[in-house]
C-alpha cells in the first residue's frame, strides 16, 4: 500500500528531466533561505519590544545573533549553487534549537520557575519552521525537523523534572495545571504527539506531492520535446484539448496551402553522399521554416524535400491567403538568397519552387490508437501540390490560382511588382480551366 512512499520518484527519469527537478529543488531552498531571514528579523524586532527584566546573562541576542549570521550565510550559499543536504540537516537543526533555547530562556528573563516555559505559546513556531521544510517537496528534512522538534520538547520537560530534585512540579490537577506552574504530562505529551502527527501527516502529504511533482516536470519536458516535431498551433491545441483525440474527427475550416520543394533534389540525393544530402537538406528547412512560422503558417509535414504549411487550418485566421502568399513571396526571397550563399562558398544548392491554393478544407486528426497524425484534406491541399510541380512546365519559381490571389488581396495583401497573371489554362489534371499568378518568375 505504501510502495509508492519507498519508490523513489525520479527512478528512470532521463538526466535533463532530473536536471530541471534539481532546478526547482534550488529556487526553492533560495526562497527558503529569505523566508529564514525574515523569520530571524521578525523574531529580534519582536525581543527588542518586549520587556526584559534585569538579568546577568540573556542568551536570545546571542542566539539570534548567531542565526541571523547562519542565514545570511545560507542566503548567499543558496544563490552561488546547489546546497547539499548536510547543511540543510544542519539548517534544520539549528532552526529547532534556535527556538527551544528562546522558549528556555523565559523563565530566567521573568525570573520564574522552569515550568514557566512550558507554558509559552511559541512553541507553536515548531509549526512554522516544520511548514517551512515542506516548501522543498522532501518529506526527510520535513521529518527531520519533526523528531528533532519533539526530541527538543522532550528534553524541555525533563529539564523541568530534574532541574529540582525536591520539587518536580509535577500535578495530575489539570486546574492546578492551567492556573500554577505546574507540570501536566499528559499535556506535555499531547504536544509532542501533535507535532509528530503533523510532521507525519505533512511528509506523507509531500511524498505523494514529489511524485506529482516529478511527473510535471517530466510531462512539462516531454511537451517541449514534442513540441519540435509539431507545429506550435498543433502542440497547443493537443495539450490544451479537453476531450480525448480521436482518429475521424474534423473541422471544416477556410485555408491556404502553401507547398515548398526543391527543384532537382531527388537526383542530387542518388548522387551526393549521404551526410551532404541530409546536410543540404536540414540547411534548406532552416531557411525556409522560419519564413513560414514569421506569417503564421503552420508546417503540416515534411515530404523528403517537400514542405507543406497551412494558413487558418490549425487556429482559424481572417488573413490566411494574404499571409499564405506573403510567406511564399519571403521565401523566395529567401531561397534566392541561400542559394547565392552556397554558390559564393562553392557548394551547389537547388532553387526552391513554391505553390499556394486557397479554399475550404477538412482539418482533423487520422490514424489509428496508436499513432495520430493532425493533417488537412480537401480540393486546396490537392491543387496546391500540383501548382508546385507546375512551376517547372511555365519556367517560374512560384504561382498560385487566381482565386487565391484575388482573395489575399481582399484580406490586405499587397502584390510586388514582379508578379503577373496567367492565361486560364489546365493544371495536373484538374478539369476546370483556372487562371495563375505568377509570383516570383
Amino acid at each position: 500500500m505504501l510502495s509508492w512512499w519507498r519508490k523513489d520518484p525520479e527512478a528512470g527519469l532521463p538526466e535533463r528531466v532530473k536536471a530541471a527537478v534539481r532546478e526547482q529543488e534550488n529556487a526553492t531552498e533560495r526562497l527558503i533561505s529569505w523566508i529564514q531571514l525574515g523569520i530571524v528579523v521578525i523574531f529580534g524586532t519582536l525581543y527588542l519590544i518586549s520587556p526584559k527584566p534585569e538579568v546577568e546573562f540573556a542568551p536570545v541576542p546571542w542566539a539570534l545573533s548567531i542565526y541571523l549570521v547562519l542565514t545570511v550565510i545560507r542566503v548567499i550559499w543558496s544563490h552561488l549553487g546547489r546546497l547539499p543536504d548536510w547543511s540543510l540537516a544542519v539548517s534544520v537543526f539549528f532552526d529547532m534549537t534556535l527556538l527551544m533555547v528562546l522558549i528556555w530562556s523565559f523563565h530566567i528573563q521573568y525570573m520564574q520557575p522552569a515550568s514557566f516555559y512550558l507554558k509559552a505559546p511559541t512553541l507553536l513556531y515548531v509549526f512554522i519552521f516544520i511548514a517551512l521544510r515542506a516548501l522543498r517537496f522532501d518529506a526527510r528534512f520535513v521529518l527531520l525537523a519533526g523528531v528533532v522538534a519533539a526530541i527538543g520538547w522532550g528534553l524541555m520537560i525533563l529539564y523541568v523534572i530534574y532541574y529540582d530534585p525536591f520539587d518536580t512540579m509535577i500535578t495530575r490537577d489539570y486546574v492546578a495545571y492551567m492556573t500554577s506552574n505546574s507540570v501536566l504530562l499528559g499535556a506535555e505529551f499531547d504536544k509532542i504527539i501533535s507535532i509528530l502527527m503533523v510532521t507525519g501527516l505533512i511528509a506523507i502529504a509531500l511524498a505523494r506531492a514529489k511524485s506529482l511533482l516529478v511527473r510535471s516536470v517530466s510531462e512539462q519536458a516531454a511537451a517541449q520535446e514534442l513540441s519540435r516535431f509539431f507545429a506550435p498551433e498543433i502542440a497547443k491545441r493537443i495539450k490544451g484539448s479537453e476531450d480525448e483525440i480521436r482518429a475521424g474527427t474534423g473541422e471544416l475550416r477556410q485555408a491556404a496551402i502553401l507547398n515548398l520543394d526543391m527543384r532537382g533534389f531527388t537526383r542530387m540525393a542518388g548522387e551526393a553522399p549521404p551526410d551532404q544530402v541530409m546536410s543540404l537538406l536540414a540547411d534548406y528547412q532552416q531557411q525556409m521554416v522560419p519564413v513560414i512560422q514569421r506569417h503564421g503558417g503552420s508546417i503540416d509535414k515534411f515530404l523528403g524535400d517537400g514542405i507543406m504549411a497551412t494558413f487558418g487550418a490549425a487556429e482559424p485566421s481572417e488573413t490566411y491567403a494574404a499571409d499564405a502568399l506573403r510567406a511564399l513571396e519571403d521565401a523566395m526571397a529567401a531561397a534566392a538568397a541561400w542559394k547565392t550563399a552556397c554558390e559564393a562558398e562553392g557548394r551547389s544548392c537547388p532553387a526552391v519552387n513554391g505553390a499556394v491554393a486557397a479554399g475550404p478544407i477538412l482539418f482533423g486528426a487520422v490514424g489509428d490508437d496508436s499513432r495520430l497524425e493532425y493533417t488537412v484534406i480537401g480540393d486546396a491541399v490537392n491543387l496546391s501540390a500540383k501548382l508546385e510541380k507546375h512551376n517547372k512546365d511555365l519556367g517560374v519559381r512560384a504561382i498560385c490560382d487566381r482565386e487565391a490571389y484575388e482573395l489575399a488581396v481582399a484580406q490586405g495583401y499587397q502584390p510586388s511588382g514582379q508578379m503577373k497573371q496567367l492565361p486560364a489554362v489546365q493544371v495536373g489534371g484538374v478539369k476546370d480551366s483556372m487562371g495563375l499568378v505568377v509570383v516570383a518568375p
